[in-house]
C-alpha cells in the first residue's frame, strides 16, 4: 500500500478517535473497512476516485456475502472517510455524496418476559463471590437498560445510589442518568460492602476504581458477563438466544408495556433519536394483538 494511503488512513483513524469520539469497536471496523478499500484501490491515486470508483468497490465485495448490516457499516465508513478528506482539502469533491447504505430488514428484537427474567436471574448460583457479582449484574442490566459496556466501565465516582442513580456514559461518551429500582439497588449495595473484596481482596475503592471487577482487581470485561448469561441460559434449557443487550431490550419493552412514555424510554435507554426507540412499539403492538386474539371471543 502507498505511504499516503498509510498516512491518510492514520491521519483519519485519529480523527475519529480524538475529534468524533468514536468507541473503539467503532474506530477498529472503521480502519479495516477503509484499509480494504485502500488495498483494493492498489495504484490508483486517492484525487482520482470518483463516485463510479466507490461503486466498483461495492459491486466487489458483493461476493463475500456480507450481511446488510455489515455493508451499512461499510458504506458508513467510506462516507465518514471521504467527508474527513475533503473536509482537509485532499480531494477537490467528495466522490461519496449521494452513496447511500441498503436499507435494512427490520426486525424485532428479542426479549425476555418477567417469568424469563427471574428464571435465569433465581439460577445463577450465588454462592461464590463471582456468582454474586454477576446476579448483581443482571439485577442492573434489567433495571436500568444498560449497555453491558457502560455497565462494565462504571467507577465508584458514578454511582449516587442515595438517589438511586447512576451517571453513566454512552455511545460517543454522551452522558446520561439512569434509575435503580431498590431491590437492583440493595443487590449492589450488598455487593459492594460484603462481596467485591471477596472476588480480589485489597481492590482499590477509589472514587476512580472499577465497580466490577476480576479476580485479579482489573475491570470486569462485557464477555465474562455474556459467558456467565450463556451458561445459565443453557442450564435452564431456555429456547432463545440470550445476551446482555436483550436484558436491555426486556428493560424497554416492560416500560412502554405499562405505560412508559416513549421520550422518556429514549432518554433512558440514551438513545440520539427516537426513531431507534420506536422499534419497540411494534413489541407491544404484538402484545396487544396476542391479548385481544386470546381475549375477544370474535378475533379468530
Amino acid at each position: 500500500m502507498k505511504d499516503s494511503f498509510k498516512k491518510y488512513l492514520q491521519e483519519f483513524i485519529l480523527y475519529i478517535e480524538v475529534e468524533k469520539n468514536f468507541s473503539k469497536l467503532t474506530v477498529r471496523a472503521y480502519n479495516s473497512d477503509i484499509l480494504s478499500f485502500l488495498i483494493w484501490l492498489n495504484d490508483k491515486d486517492i484525487e482520482s476516485v470518483t463516485y463510479n470508483t466507490i461503486g466498483e468497490y461495492l459491486i466487489y465485495i458483493r461476493q463475500f456475502n456480507y450481511t446488510k448490516t455489515t455493508i451499512a457499516r461499510k458504506i458508513s465508513s467510506l462516507r465518514t472517510f471521504w467527508k474527513y478528506l475533503y473536509r482537509e482539502r485532499v480531494i477537490e469533491t467528495n466522490p461519496a455524496l449521494g452513496v447511500h447504505s441498503p436499507k435494512k430488514n427490520k426486525s424485532l428484537p428479542e426479549f425476555l418476559n418477567e417469568s424469563e427474567i427471574e428464571k435465569i436471574l433465581n439460577n445463577i448460583k450465588m454462592e461464590s463471590p463471582a456468582g454474586y457479582r454477576n446476579r448483581v449484574i443482571l439485577e442492573l442490566l434489567y433495571a436500568t437498560g444498560m449497555r453491558i459496556s457502560e455497565l462494565s466501565n462504571l467507577n465508584f465516582e458514578n454511582l449516587n445510589l442515595e438517589d438511586n442513580e447512576i451517571k453513566v456514559f454512552g455511545k460517543g461518551a454522551k452522558e446520561r442518568i439512569v434509575l435503580v429500582s431498590e431491590r437492583a439497588k440493595n443487590f449492589l449495595t450488598a455487593y459492594i460492602k460484603k462481596v467485591r473484596g471477596l472476588i480480589c481482596s485489597g481492590a482499590d475503592e477509589s472514587n476512580s476504581s472499577p465497580v466490577f471487577i476480576n479476580k485479579t482487581g482489573y475491570r470486569l470485561q462485557p464477555q465474562s458477563v455474556r459467558l456467565a448469561i450463556k451458561e445459565v441460559v443453557k442450564e435452564i434449557e431456555l429456547p432463545k438466544h440470550v445476551t446482555p443487550h436483550v436484558f436491555r431490550h426486556s428493560f424497554a419493552t416492560k416500560l412502554l408495556e405499562n405505560g412508559a412514555d416513549l421520550r422518556v424510554v429514549q432518554e433512558l435507554l440514551g438513545h440520539s433519536s427516537i426513531s431507534n426507540t420506536q422499534i419497540y412499539t411494534h413489541v407491544t403492538t404484538e402484545k396487544l394483538k396476542e391479548s385481544y386474539n386470546l381475549s375477544h371471543p370474535r378475533a379468530n
